[in-house]
């Protein structure tokens, strides 16, 4: 698959929440996932190698007590790269509810994603 088709693929996977599935079929084994530097107390972090991405998710996933509601837009396509903006309107266990909203960017190798970051106001 070329970006394009990788980027339309994960949209279409995120926006029913089968976010392992999308990692499954479209990240490369050896894929990083990068948070905000000076992410805060209990942010889940950095994350190298596909299990490593698998288990970052399942911990978040863990967090959650409630999804109220989430979007993703589109994705902004430029050559290998591509960018959406998500929201996740949820209520996380022990902290109360929450509306997070991020600007995630991807980069494409060899017809798999091997690049995830987020980009979020903290606080």
């Amino acid at each position: 698959m070329n970006t394009e088709q990788i980027a339309r693929r994960l949209v279409e996977l995120c926006r029913k929440g089968e976010y392992e599935q999308a990692q499954r079929e479209l990240y490369a084994q050896d894929a990083v996932s990068i948070e905000m530097p000076g992410a805060p107390a209990g942010a889940l972090g950095d994350a190298k190698g596909l299990d490593a991405i698998f288990e970052k998710g399942r911990k978040f996933h863990d967090m959650l007590e409630a999804v109220h509601g989430s979007t993703v837009s589109d994705p902004v396509i430029a050559g290998n790269w591509f960018a959406v903006a998500a929201t996740l309107d949820a209520t996380m266990k022990g902290r109360g509810r929450t509306s997070m909203r991020e600007i995630c960017l991807y980069h494409v190798r060899d017809g798999k994603i091997d690049r995830e970051q987020f980009f979020y106001d903290m606080g």
